[in-house]
């Protein structure tokens, strides 16, 4: 196959990342964009603090008429957290024949969270010919990790896992998600209530398009998947992460105060007909000094495994992931196709037009 060119769509913390490993994995960068003015005619490595590329960043209102006449072979898309906040910009891909992958964390697994957004771009796709996936940190370390460890496991009682990241380093809308920053009055009332809910009032919402589920409802939602798991019922919890003394945020730039959130913590539980609990938890918040990033899990049954990884490089995983997954993308059926179908990801340690 000739060389896989790529379009980057969001020019923030994450771009800088996935441009550098995809053009040292042989991959032809021939386009950019985003929506911030004061980025758009700027060289995208330049802004990203790089040696120029050559590649302009242009402003998102062109991405349809580029992709139209350029037709490149994948657009990476790291932008927001929902699938509603990354919609147009995958539908503009769908809609022209233009594989994708986003780092947006209900793109992961989506349809057991806003099945009618799922739904609609998994129909373009497939009318156009292409694939819609979501990748990145979960795909392995909330994903393939835990499956693998299950394929080793006699009988499974329940599933267990706790994963933590620095809002810090994926920028100011991931921090917002977070309700870093917040009162907890306000964080109350903004991301918390939204879980205080009956299960027959969130099914409503879910079927609206206007839930809001933390990242590990749609990695319990994958799991399930992947493991044969039938759901029978599933919730989740916001609870705010409170500041012990004065931090100051960058990406915020402002001071979060003593007793205001730095972030949340959601944990998610997932009963299911075979009789095996999924209880996972992501906290997610702006770092004082001494804290790191930390992935924990563990299978309670026959035998019990306990796996813990300290100071995972989350952000270069979750794009090392997405750019190993190009081939898999291009390689896999039309449609909105969400990664437990495909094989577990692996090292390529050649240019990747060799794996198409």
């Amino acid at each position: 196959m000739k060389q896989i060119t790529m379009v980057q769509y969001g020019c923030g913390k994450m771009s800088k990342w996935c441009i550098n490993y995809a053009l040292e994995k042989g991959v032809k960068v021939v386009g950019a964009f985003d929506i911030d003015e004061k980025k758009i005619g700027k060289d995208v490595m330049e802004v990203l603090g790089e040696k120029p590329l050559g590649v302009e960043i242009k402003s998102a209102v062109e991405f349809n008429d580029f992709l139209k006449y350029y037709k490149p072979d994948i657009a990476i898309v790291t932008t927001m957290s929902l699938l509603s906040d990354v919609y147009d910009a995958l539908k503009i891909c769908a809609e022209n024949g233009v594989n994708a992958i986003t780092t947006c964390e209900e793109a992961f697994y989506p349809q057991n969270s806003n099945p009618k957004l799922f739904k609609e771009l998994d129909e373009l796709a497939k009318v156009n010919g292409c694939t819609i996936c979501g990748s990145g940190y979960q795909d392995v370390f909330w994903g393939n990790l835990i499956t693998s460890i299950a394929g080793a496991t006699h009988k499974i009682i329940k599933i267990k896992g706790k994963s933590s990241y620095n809002v810090e380093d994926y920028g100011i809308a991931l921090a917002r998600a977070h309700g870093a920053g917040l009162s907890l009055e306000d964080f109350e009332r903004e991301v918390s209530s939204s879980d205080n809910i009956s299960e027959k009032a969130r099914c409503e919402l879910i079927d609206k398009g206007e839930f809001l589920p933390s990242y590990m409802w749609n990695v319990n939602g994958w799991l399930c998947s992947q493991l044969g798991l039938t759901v029978v019922s599933q919730t989740q919890k916001c609870v705010p992460q409170i500041a012990n003394e004065e931090i100051y945020s960058s990406t915020l730039e402002m001071t979060i105060p003593k007793g205001c959130a730095t972030g949340m913590s959601a944990v998610v539980t997932t009963q299911t007909k075979e009789g095996v609990v999924i209880e996972s938890q992501c906290i997610g918040k702006v770092y004082s000094k001494d804290e790191f990033d930390c992935n924990d899990w563990e299978i309670e049954g026959e035998p019990c495994t306990h796996v813990t990884i300290n100071r995972p490089s989350t952000v270069e995983l979750t794009c090392a992931t997405v750019i190993n997954r190009i081939p898999e993308v291009i390689n896999a059926p039309s449609g909105y196709y969400t990664t437990e179908k495909m094989q577990t990801n692996y090292y390529k340690s050649q240019s990747l037009e060799k794996y198409i």
